[in-house]
């Protein structure tokens, strides 16, 4: 039986391919699942990909991922730097959590620089584009669960 990952998307991942190609490259978001749902049934895991502009409905997938010791990839895009909602969920975490972004944020925009949910997670993984996922899930591999 396969272990279940959330892979969650916060608010304008929806626009990846569109938006921004020369910062966030030419993959859409159904080219980010296919590759983290490939990947992921290597490792043996089932992969569910999730995107959302509402910073409720991700607390909610987070609430839900706690309850259920759900391993979860997270890329919380703008959410990163100021929704303690966010980090408050991601406190209650009962398997491993990786916080990811397709950019280095610290080479960006200053405002971009901290995370408030950093604390919180396993670990970050940023920068590497499209292998900001592959890198996340398999460290999912090698963390106790």
């Amino acid at each position: 039986m396969s272990k279940r990952v959330l892979v969650l998307n916060g608010p304008n991942l929806g626009r990846l391919g569109s938006r921004e190609p020369e910062k966030y490259g030419s993959a859409t978001l159904a080219d980010v699942a296919a590759e983290c749902e490939k990947l992921g049934a290597e490792f043996g895991f089932d992969v569910e990909l999730r995107q959302t502009d509402d910073e409720a409905e991700l607390v909610g997938w987070l609430h839900e991922a706690a309850d259920g010791r759900i391993p979860v990839v997270l890329n919380p895009a703008a959410f990163t730097h100021y929704s303690y909602s966010l980090r408050d969920a991601i406190a209650q975490r009962t398997a491993p959590l990786i916080e990811i972004h397709l950019t280095n944020p610290a080479t960006r925009e200053e405002f971009r620089h901290t995370s408030v949910v950093a604390g919180v997670a396993t670990g970050t993984i940023a920068g590497f584009g499209l292998d900001s996922y592959r890198l996340a899930l398999r460290a999912l591999v090698n963390l106790d669960s």
